[in-house]
């Protein structure tokens, strides 16, 4: 969703005909809840700049006070255009709050505002979609892969090996801390795109993001794997 297909202008409130700004919900002058634009950035949904480091308790608040004015039961005399639009504005309103309260999702979300598709999931076969070993797992990842070979053989077979069970165990533990590292990583990051962005430093943002988009695809290649040992052990 690159940042040119986002509503970035004011509207004109279809009652009062004030200016309603682009993601809010309501007039400001006359309070009448407003038909959502086809494309709307979920940072001003809330009000919010397009910040990495926000307050989560403050964003919780923001949307249960907005879900409250959303109520169908606020527009159940109201006019028809108005319940349909309180409706969409609240799909709306779940959408923005879903992809901003969880940090990776927020970033993903930014980082597509600013035209970075980031891939995710695994493919069909339930390998990771993006194959690309971080060159500095290379022989860690070899070897898991052959001690989770040996336990889906030695489980096929009705057996369970307890030295390679350990070795799972082990490798867990070290693919969990190197998660949780990507994620201080990623916070250190939007640290400097927040910085960027004040300063409208195009350069600073830039490199943000690319960093952004390399721990990213990092983390995501340790969740596969973290999610493989889990899936070997716990079956």
């Amino acid at each position: 969703m690159p940042t040119a297909e986002i509503q970035s202008v004011s509207a004109a409130c279809w009652a009062c005909g004030a200016s309603v700004a682009p993601g809010q919900s309501f007039c400001p002058t006359c309070g009448k809840v407003q038909p959502p634009a086809a494309s709307v950035d979920y940072f001003a949904v809330f009000s919010l700049p397009r910040k990495l480091h926000l307050d989560v308790s403050a964003l919780e608040k923001s949307f249960y006070k907005l879900s409250r004015r959303l109520h169908p039961d606020v527009y159940a005399q109201a006019s028809a255009d108005e319940q349909q639009w309180s409706l969409e504005q609240t799909s709306l309103l779940n959408d923005a709050y879903r992809a901003l309260k969880n940090p990776v999702t927020r970033t993903e979300y930014l980082l597509k505002l600013e035209g970075v598709e980031i891939e995710a999931g695994r493919s069909e076969g339930n390998a990771p979609k993006d194959s690309r070993i971080p060159p500095d797992l290379l022989e860690e990842v070899f070897e898991l892969n052959m001690q989770l070979e040996e336990m889906r053989m030695a489980k096929k077979m009705g057996e369970d090996d307890p030295q390679t069970r350990a070795d799972l165990e082990k490798a867990r533990v070290q693919f969990e801390a190197q998660l949780a590292d990507s994620d201080a990583q990623l916070a250190a990051q939007w640290t400097k795109w927040d910085a960027a962005l004040d300063a409208a430093d195009a350069a600073g943002q830039q490199q943000a993001k690319d960093a952004m988009v390399a721990v990213l695809d990092r983390r995501r290649y340790l969740r596969n794997l973290v999610r493989d040992v889990h899936d070997v052990l716990e079956a």
